[in-house]
């Protein structure tokens, strides 16, 4: 067999330690399944080793030469990473030949949050006398409240509501555990789903999942992410409104507020603090505009 041949294998040993030793979530095992089984078809129509460092740069340079943006790249870099590293601990390899492949240099976009208004009238928009509006107002008031992802949002259970509302046992990447507060208003909008929406969605229906679909399923990302287009649509708010748009906003107010940085990191669930410095990107260029309007030698 080819060494290219042995690639096939080894990628389903590194999906399969991904899913059960790490965790990941279905999206990014998902992801990881398509950048790799990419890069065997690659691999396969070629005649040299697809495992060197010489190759991995061919086939970098091959994606950028088909269009894919830096970002893309990025991610196709980090599954290869993944796979070599898993390959490497377990002696198929003698090392990574990532390992001195440098990720391709990204512009940085300035996370776009929403206003107080906007968010005002973005939660104000579903129906909260119908079980329907009274789902869509909680989910719209959680995510805003929270910053959660919007799988994480999905994959809420009624078990994961802790000291009455005011905190969420939350179930992030890497299935790692984290502890959010919920802000008063998210905890009234759940309560008032709970006693009023959930019970007629479900009519009698058992689940464990908080929210839920008149089907009596979990409400899915998809699902929710055009619900909430279309709230946006009646607020006024028609470009490129997501789930993800109000994680943005939650961090950019809590830090305009005056929170500290690590605490918004602990929020969101990032892994690592550079993550979560993009906002600090957010900030100076709000601070600028304020020195910029008020200060009398500006």
């Amino acid at each position: 067999m080819s060494a290219n041949a042995l690639l096939a294998p080894a990628i389903r040993t590194f999906l399969s330690f991904c899913r059960i030793e790490k965790g990941l979530s279905a999206n990014s095992l998902d992801a990881y399944g398509r950048d790799l089984a990419r890069f065997q078809v690659w691999a396969d129509s070629q005649q040299s080793d697809a495992r060197i460092p010489e190759s991995i740069r061919i086939y970098l340079d091959s994606l950028y030469k088909s269009g894919l943006s830096s970002r893309s790249i990025a991610r196709h870099l980090t599954a290869l990473r993944g796979l070599f590293q898993f390959m490497a601990s377990e002696g198929s390899i003698h090392a990574d030949p990532t390992a001195l492949i440098g990720m391709p240099r990204q512009w940085r976009n300035l996370p776009r949050s929403l206003n107080a208004q906007q968010v005002d009238d973005l939660t104000d928009a579903p129906e909260a006398a119908t079980p329907l509006g009274a789902r869509d107002r909680a989910m719209i008031e959680l995510l805003y409240s929270s910053g959660l992802r919007v799988t994480e949002l999905c994959e809420l259970r009624l078990s994961d509501i802790a000291d009455q509302g005011r905190v969420l046992r939350v179930t992030g990447k890497g299935n790692k555990q984290r502890l959010v507060p919920v802000g008063s208003a998210a905890r009234d909008a759940i309560q008032r789903y709970l006693h009023q929406g959930r019970p007629k969605l479900l009519k009698g229906r058992g689940t464990p999942y908080l929210f839920v679909t008149a089907r009596g399923t979990r409400m899915t990302r998809q699902r929710f992410w055009q619900a909430l287009r279309q709230y946006g649509k009646q607020a006024g708010i028609f470009q490129n409104l997501s789930p993800h748009k109000l994680r943005h906003t939650f961090a950019t107010h809590l830090l305009e507020g005056g929170a500290d940085l690590r605490s918004v990191q602990l929020m969101l669930g990032h892994a690592d603090i550079s993550t979560t410095q993009i906002y600090t990107h957010v900030m100076q260029s709000r601070l600028r505009k304020t020195l910029e309007a008020f200060h009398p030698r500006a």
